[in-house]
């Protein structure tokens, strides 16, 4: 496996999440536990994929607009995440918000999926995949661990 591959394993993961909260209704068990493991898919992906996909990228001129691109994306993502969980599950705004996190997360991995990612095979080599895959997987591993605590900025008041 490559870094490409980790990457877009958790894109579907992500997906199915997003498709599966939106199928759900008001307070139900299901949309809790969903959105539960959304927001710890998406928080742990994106320390990992801006450690080991983004960073090194910000290094090359080809790739640096793009990465910065993906970075503010995942702030995008992260400002909705803290306004759902400031908003009750059975208000219309939340499944309003929850509409627009599935557009930007859908948005964000088709970004990186048909564009990004062919322009990082042009600078990573095929071994520097693998190794950056690693680390990649290493960090979700142990940023699982201790969610949410081990979130950067976790212990901030919104």
């Amino acid at each position: 496996m490559n870094i490409y591959e980790a990457i877009k394993k958790d894109h579907d993961i992500q997906r199915d999440l997003c498709d599966k909260i939106l199928k759900t209704s008001g307070n139900s068990s299901e949309r809790k536990e969903f959105w539960t493991k959304l927001r710890k898919e998406l928080e742990v992906h994106e320390v990992a994929e801006e450690r080991y996909f983004y960073s090194p990228l910000i290094e090359t001129d080809s790739m640096q607009e793009d990465a910065r691109h993906g970075m503010a994306e995942h702030h995008e993502i992260d400002e909705l995440i803290q306004e759902l969980e400031a908003t009750d599950m059975v208000s219309p705004h939340w499944l309003a918000t929850m509409k627009k996190l599935n557009d930007k997360v859908h948005h964000h991995l088709k970004d990186e999926e048909n564009e990004f990612f062919g322009k990082a095979k042009k600078v990573y080599s095929q071994n520097k995949s693998k190794e950056l895959m690693e680390g990649y997987e290493k960090t979700k591993r142990d940023y699982k661990k201790d969610w949410p605590n081990s979130i950067p900025g976790s212990d901030l008041e919104s």
